[in-house]
């Protein structure tokens, strides 16, 4: 891959400014209560928690953590979706790329990534997940919902992604520290090729 890193993040971040609205009316009533109850029943102690929405888009996931009485905490390389996150949810939201993450160490019980660390290239996802290890607490949990795919990365027209299999994607996640709890593909209930997404979570060991 020869293209420069952050002229990757800035095209995939420019389409979503450019479609933020329409995205947001795309996506506002799906329902991910799968996800968000597989990174809160991961969570050990006692709630609430204080939890990262990495890559939170318009807010939709951040407005349901905070009704839930947690709190939450929006982070987004699109200006238009992190500008759309404060005012849906009425949460702290971070403007950070990915690829320039910084994070205060140790202070989330979890991190909730669903569906945006794919779009980071493989060259710098070490990177990201070691910073993001670094955010959680010892004990704390990173939830991830990838598409699901065979190793392959690259354009999928303005966007950039990366479609690994559990195996490779375990490979990164464990290099980064981190312990497997368990992994399942979505929308649950139908056969596995009609089951795009590969959802996984994940713990920084105690100690």
């Amino acid at each position: 891959m020869s293209e420069d890193i952050d002229a990757i993040t800035r095209l995939t971040l420019a389409h979503y400014d450019s479609t933020a609205e329409q995205f947001f009316r795309g996506t506002v009533d799906h329902d991910v209560s799968q996800n968000i109850g597989a990174l809160l029943g991961a969570i050990e102690g006692a709630a609430p928690y204080t939890l990262l929405d990495l890559g939170c888009g318009p807010g939709r996931d951040l407005k349901t953590f905070s009704a839930l009485g947690h709190r939450a905490i929006g982070l987004d390389g699109s200006g238009e979706f992190a500008a759309m996150a404060r005012a849906y949810s009425g949460c702290e939201v971070w403007h950070q790329d990915f690829v320039h993450l910084d994070l205060p160490a140790g202070l989330f019980d979890g991190i909730f990534a669903n569906a945006v660390l794919f779009h980071v290239p493989s060259r710098a996802l070490p990177k990201v997940l070691d910073d993001v290890y670094a955010a959680l607490k010892p004990g704390g949990v990173l939830f991830s919902s990838n598409p699901r795919g065979d190793n392959r990365e690259g354009w999928n027209g303005p966007r950039y992604g990366s479609y690994y299999d559990f195996a490779t994607w375990q490979a990164y996640m464990t290099a980064a520290g981190f312990s497997p709890l368990h992994h399942y593909y979505r929308p649950e209930g139908l056969p596995r090729d009609q089951q795009p997404w590969l959802a996984s979570v994940w713990r920084k060991p105690y100690g």
